[in-house]
């Protein structure tokens, strides 16, 4: 993209991080009833990237006190998202955005720069396309047996076990293949479910979780804009989570105006479904939080006309109040730019008796926030199955004192004794915290 000189010298600056501003709270408004700031806009969006550095050898993030870091495994390929088995076998999603992510966006500034930065950020790399298994057989907290169960997919993320089923939410359809408890390798041909909306692919990470009875599946389909941009036309069916009948493929949008949601968990409690989603950009350091939280069958969360409720986004024209109007508000935000991935909510294993009850998330980072925002894992307490408090760090260390990418978290889950599992695309590894000493 060719750009004007202005724009070009703007560009420019943006790069070596001219006209910083003074430094603000690390991840802005974070909590049950945040107090927003006003909206702010420029020409010039802010993107600030961390480069990618990846981790020295031996090198781990930093666990919270009373905990430790272990490397459950390295050397994978963009680790993505987990799933504990049944048995304990762990399967992890080597994955990035597919090869054609991106075709058709209308050229624009914020496209061209957001495109360079993620270069930087290392996610250009091409996907791997499979689902590793991973078994720790003599439990000592490190995989010793490494297989891969199934390659050739299409940008795979979410991940379900339902009987001798395993479903998989590839970038532009949720595929299903026989599996059996144990089996390290698969042979079958995936079978397609559904179809998933595909096309541009500005959010293109499907999650899926089941029902109790496994009878439904819920996928989260971001939005294809960051406020509709690229025309609502091209947002059927998306900014939404969906309910998949797990044997016909029928389906119907369950929630909807959720940007983009990715991690998926039930509250062990109440059976609520609960969800993290990435909110909209360039509205400021501190606009708009991502949130955590119970989704409804039914509900609207405004995405694009509004934010957080019933803030208006006075850039989405033609305006229109009657949806603004049904915006649920939601129940928790967890700071600006943050970009929540994973998610599992815990009541009773190894982790959940040194935190409580409540909600591991994995913060992925931000690419647009000065000074940046996430990079680490956090703990939001729970209280009768609803968040309370501030979000408690877990894991951080990912950003080094220059800056730099060293990891970033994505999925989140508990392992078959309770310790919490972390994958890290950047640093191309499975950590695994638990008590110190356990």
């Amino acid at each position: 993209m060719h750009l004007p000189p202005v724009l070009a010298l703007c560009a420019a600056l943006l790069l070596t991080g001219c006209g910083e501003t003074s430094r603000l709270p690390e991840t802005g408004v974070a909590g049950s009833a945040p107090q927003l700031p006003a909206p702010s806009t420029s020409l010039i969006p802010t993107v600030k990237v961390a480069p990618v550095e990846g981790w020295s050898a031996n090198a781990t993030p930093h666990a919270a006190p009373g905990m430790a870091v272990t490397a459950f495994a390295r050397d994978l390929d963009h680790p993505r998202w987990i799933v504990t088995l049944p048995n304990g076998d762990v399967l992890v999603a080597e994955s990035n955005k597919p090869a054609n992510a991106g075709e058709g966006k209308k050229p624009s500034l914020r496209n061209w720069v957001q495109g360079l930065f993620m270069k930087r950020a290392g996610a250009a790399v091409p996907s791997a396309d499979r689902i590793t298994l991973l078994r720790d057989a003599d439990r000592d907290g490190v995989a010793e047996v490494r297989s891969v169960l199934l390659q050739g997919l299409v940008s795979p993320f979410g991940m379900a076990l339902v009987g001798d089923t395993l479903f998989i939410a590839n970038a532009d359809a949720v595929v299903k293949v026989p599996y059996q408890t144990g089996q390290t390798q698969i042979t079958a041909t995936p079978t397609k479910l559904v179809d998933l909306p595909a096309k541009i692919n500005h959010h293109w990470t499907k999650n899926l979780i089941a029902s109790a009875d496994g009878s439904k599946l819920y996928v989260t389909v971001g939005s294809n804009s960051n406020i509709g941009e690229n025309g609502l036309e091209n947002e059927e069916g998306r900014a939404a989570i969906w309910e998949v009948d797990a044997q016909t493929g029928q389906h119907r949008v369950f929630a909807s105006g959720l940007r983009n949601p990715n991690g998926l968990a039930w509250e062990p409690g109440s059976g609520r479904l609960w969800t993290v989603v990435n909110e909209r950009d360039e509205l400021g350091n501190d606009l708009v939080p991502d949130y955590l939280t119970a989704v409804e069958d039914g509900a609207f969360y405004g995405w694009p006309w509004s934010y957080f409720g019933q803030h208006v986004d006075e850039r989405v024209q033609p305006a229109r109040p009657d949806m603004v109007a049904k915006a649920r508000v939601p129940d928790y935000a967890l700071g600006a730019h943050v970009a929540p991935l994973g998610l599992v909510i815990a009541d009773s294993s190894a982790m959940a008796g040194k935190f409580g009850a409540g909600a591991f998330i994995g913060n992925h980072g931000s690419w647009n926030r000065k000074p940046p925002s996430g990079y680490k894992v956090v703990f939001v307490p729970f209280v009768d199955g609803r968040p309370q408090g501030l979000p408690r760090d877990v894991l951080t260390g990912f950003l080094s004192p220059e800056g730099k990418a060293l990891g970033r978290p994505v999925g989140v889950a508990l392992d078959a004794r309770g310790a919490l599992l972390v994958a890290d695309d950047v640093g191309n590894a499975v950590w695994r915290v638990a008590p110190a000493g356990r």
